[in-house]
């Protein structure tokens, strides 16, 4: 698959304060998911990627146009759904995306023919001859998405696309988005400050802390590893049974309970089974009050970043296993 973002450096001046710092790094999956604390830098590096900001050092290519000597081939691949609203609110939905079409460079006939299609393909087909100030929140939220794909980008940017919506109106936005991204034609890159949106549509992610890289991931390379990451509330034992865990070759930290046991985070190697434990258990005298069973998530690769500081990251950083 090509390359979607190639990242050579890119540094952002604003204001005499650095909010993008040397980022490097190469992005390639169908959907992208783009995080950050707020004020990390998510919004002026897509405000950069489009041609609104220029770089004050290094540069980005997407999809293989460099954005500071072909930033209007750029913006002919891109789609873009701003967080905002930006509606001429007396014009009908059919007709504002007509517009926006127009303006991407589509012939007046086709735009037209383009947004009726867009629109019933976002689910708003029935209220496309309404105007655009009688919509409700969700359905805004929905034109938006129809202007940014009506002129059938190559890469579709969305900016918090549920931002204030209700549970069956996110997953309705949800669901056409995965729907984009399964036919193919259309990269996705999301940005959203909900992790769960990210890990429901995104195959990989690249994580932003104060301006710099600070973790990047292939979600689903870290699906298909299978790490065991238990959570354990023991009783007994002194310390000895940490120490045969990680003779097992178990990533272990263990902290106080609260209720005078302790509590073990432990990652397991794949050829260590959790019947093992029992058996060290029961062997070392040690009550095994509780143990509970889950995989690595997108929120403690986020949290691991945020904890670790910012880096340059060509991949997601050793300490998140497990978040001991």
């Amino acid at each position: 698959m090509d390359t979607l973002l190639q990242l050579a450096g890119l540094t952002v001046r604003l204001g005499g304060r650095t909010i993008l710092d040397d980022l490097q790094g190469a992005v390639a999956g169908r959907a992208v998911g783009l995080l950050g604390p707020n004020g990390a830098g998510k919004s002026t590096l897509i405000n950069t990627l489009l041609g609104f900001h220029p770089p004050s050092a290094g540069s980005a290519q997407i999809l293989g146009h460099d954005i500071r000597s072909a930033g209007h081939a750029v913006r002919n691949l891109v789609g873009f759904m701003p967080e905002n609203d930006a509606f001429v609110a007396g014009m009908t939905g059919v007709r504002f995306v007509c517009l926006m079409a127009e303006v991407s460079g589509l012939p007046a006939d086709l735009a037209l023919e383009r947004a009726h299609e867009a629109f019933f393909l976002v689910g708003l087909g029935e209220a496309r001859y309404r105007k655009v100030g009688t919509y409700s929140l969700g359905m805004k939220q929905l034109a938006k998405l129809a202007q940014a794909i009506v002129h059938g980008p190559r890469l579709l940017i969305l900016d918090e696309p549920t931002n204030g919506l209700d549970p069956a109106a996110r997953e309705r936005m949800l669901r056409v988005v995965r729907e984009i991204r399964d036919a193919g034609a259309t990269r996705i890159l999301l940005s959203s400050h909900l992790l769960r949106d990210v890990e429901e549509v995104c195959d990989e992610v690249i994580i932003l802390k104060e301006g710099r890289l600070a973790a990047h991931c292939n979600l689903e390379e870290e699906r298909r590893t299978n790490r065991k990451f238990l959570d354990l509330s023991i009783a007994g034992g002194n310390g000895v049974f940490v120490e045969s865990v990680e003779a097992l070759g178990c990533a272990c930290a263990a902290f106080p309970d609260g209720d005078g046991g302790t509590r073990l985070k432990l990652v397991l190697p794949d050829e260590v089974e959790i019947r093992e434990l029992y058996r060290l258990a029961a062997e070392r005298d040690v009550e095994i009050r509780r143990l509970s069973y889950r995989r690595d998530s997108l929120e403690d690769i986020f949290l691991s970043a945020m904890r670790n500081g910012a880096g340059a990251a060509a991949k997601r950083p050793e300490a998140t296993h497990g978040g001991l």
